[in-house]
């Protein structure tokens, strides 16, 4: 008979489903095992064992037990680390942070290690926290957990003839073809998203600068139209569908607006 054996990792909350009158299932983004699905047992009954420590994006230490890698996991308990009060306190933060957590959720298998993607996430929520939100700390959250998860866009030249990206010059984006082409090398009508050489350069910074520089950078309103479109129409491709917390978030900034 298999023995249960105890772990111990800090994750990151990214759902809940409920199971039964009192329990439910709850998925982490861990430290040490990647995507963590586990059995909250008497979770929305309980008073102290799980006491509000199942908020999306909350960072929480987690003690658990499982026979095997590939079955679900017994959470035995799991105590706050950050809650991120200064995101709930903002709708708009609270909106960016719960499309973190979603995009993390949809680009990470469950049960693969990946250290620098749970390094990501506490990152970029921690920066949400402290700085004003902006499209730029959107887009550049996008670019970094598509390049850890193993499908980054090739911006850095066409991908047909190989040349490098040079002001003045036109490009287009195809998403099924995972990045850009030259104005000689794309048919022009086959291709409906434009990108300019700015984009593209300010895209490319965003993989690789300073996170504490990150909140210097403020795209203008043509650079912050057409990277979304970009970087959101690859997603969906990559993905087979639209993420729905992205549309949320655009739906009550259009309300709001």
């Amino acid at each position: 008979m298999a023995v249960r054996e105890q772990s111990k990792t800090t994750g990151f909350v990214l759902r809940t489903l409920n199971y039964s009158e009192s329990d439910l299932i709850v998925t982490f983004y861990s430290h040490d095992f990647g995507k963590l699905k586990g059995i909250a047992k008497g979770a929305k009954r309980s008073k102290k064992r799980f006491a509000n420590v199942f908020e999306p994006f909350s960072l929480t230490n987690i003690i658990f037990t499982r026979k095997s890698r590939d079955m679900l996991a017994f959470i035995e308990s799991c105590d706050i680390i950050d809650h991120f009060p200064a995101i709930r306190q903002d709708m708009e933060k609270t909106l960016i942070a719960s499309y973190f957590i979603d995009l993390t959720d949809h680009f990470s298998p469950e049960g693969k290690k990946n250290e620098k993607i749970f390094e990501l996430l506490r990152d970029f929520l921690l920066l949400l926290g402290k700085e004003k939100a902006s499209d730029t700390l959107v887009r550049f959250f996008e670019m970094r957990l598509l390049k850890l998860a193993g499908f980054d866009p090739v911006l850095e030249h066409c991908i047909v003839c190989k040349t490098p990206v040079t002001n003045g010059n036109a490009y287009y984006f195809h998403a099924q073809e995972g990045g850009i082409k030259c104005g000689a090398c794309a048919k022009v009508p086959r291709y409906e998203q434009p990108i300019s050489a700015g984009t593209v350069r300010t895209l490319l910074l965003g993989k690789k600068m300073d996170i504490d520089k990150i909140k210097l950078v403020a795209l203008t309103q043509s650079l912050a139209i057409e990277s979304r479109c970009i970087l959101t129409s690859f997603i969906t491709h990559v993905l087979g569908r639209e993420v729905k917390s992205l549309k949320v978030m655009e739906q009550v900034r259009k309300y709001c607006a």
